[in-house]
């Protein structure tokens, strides 16, 4: 029987090697921080919430502009969560209301990311001046009262959607460009980016190829995050009156229940529906957002090591190995 040549035997090695080695740019996805029972069930809350917005016209009983029973009817069968101060299907209110915060959420924090995401890159990876001028905008645009600019800029401008979602990403970018600048300036002092910048590849590159990828990860965490606060901020600027009177959203029903006296007709369902939804919608994007940057967070990461994953080697083994 002829032996098998050493090539054939690293062939068989190299074929033997399982295909499911995760990229190091995903490897966070195996974290535990992911699997944890509250960033699952923040997952699924969220998912929920999502189909729902998507689904809103399938999903509504009632036409939610339309009169549907007497005004602020409790709770029933006709009426699973009662009527508003109009007799319209709180129900249906809450379903269509849920399209316009969630894209409103989305929307702004995609804009908070774009800004702050582009802030960090530069003021991270050129420093100097640049860093300096972009980070001092930066403290600039954090010490402004939130409330009072999202008023000027609304009379200004007037009470829109698209406004609202730019108003709300272009005040809370400050604290993504903080995160991706200090990643920023620990990735580009790394040995391999050093290479690639020693064999003469232009900074478009080194930040396309080889910054970016490496911070897009936490990138998307703290956007994930940003979209809670957006969620809320959209909730409350609707209530002040600076919402797009023209849409219906979940502000904008908690604005029109206190207009309407819910209170003082003990009509509870008005205010509680649509301000348990949003208090879901932010835990939810909270504890996803959270697991995440655990995940990919090396710093964080540190603080989840526990006595139990140390273990000291006992006597008995001790001995007889000796």
């Amino acid at each position: 029987m002829s032996p098998i040549p050493p090539t054939a035997l690293n062939q068989d090695a190299a074929v033997a090697i399982p295909a499911t080695v995760t990229s190091p740019r995903f490897r966070f996805l195996r974290s535990p921080a992911l699997r944890k029972p509250a960033t699952i069930g923040g997952l699924a809350l969220l998912l929920i919430f999502v189909l729902m917005a998507l689904l809103a016209s399938h999903l509504e009983p009632y036409n939610p502009t339309v009169k549907s029973g007497p005004i602020y009817a409790p709770p029933s069968g006709a009426h699973l969560l009662g009527t508003d101060d109009s007799g319209a299907d709180m129900l249906s209110l809450v379903i269509a209301g849920s399209r316009v915060s969630l894209i409103v959420g989305f929307a702004a924090a995609l804009v908070a990311m774009i800004i702050g995401g582009a802030v960090g890159l530069l003021s991270g990876f050129f420093g100097g001046k640049t860093d300096m001028v972009l980070m001092r905008i930066t403290d600039y645009v954090l010490v402004i009262p939130d409330i009072p600019l999202m008023i000027i800029v609304a009379a200004l401008f007037g009470r829109r959607l698209l406004n609202i979602i730019i108003i709300i990403g272009a005040i809370y970018w400050t604290s993504t460009a903080r995160l991706v600048r200090a990643q920023v300036k620990s990735v580009r002092e790394r040995t391999y980016v050093k290479r690639v910048r020693a064999v003469g590849a232009g900074n478009t590159r080194l930040i396309g190829r080889h910054i970016l990828p490496q911070v897009a990860p936490l990138l998307i965490a703290n956007t994930v995050l940003t979209v809670a606060v957006a969620i809320f901020a959209e909730t409350y600027i609707t209530f002040l009156g600076l919402g797009d009177p023209s849409l219906i959203s979940w502000g904008k029903l908690i604005e029109n229940s206190f207009k309407g006296d819910a209170v003082l007709n003990h009509a509870w369902w008005a205010i509680v529906a649509p301000g348990v939804c949003v208090t879901l919608v932010v835990l939810a994007c909270t504890m996803v957002g959270q697991a995440m940057e655990d995940a990919l967070n090396p710093r964080l990461r540190v603080g989840h090591l526990s006595v139990r994953r140390f273990r000291l080697r006992s006597l008995n083994t001790g001995l007889s190995s000796e």
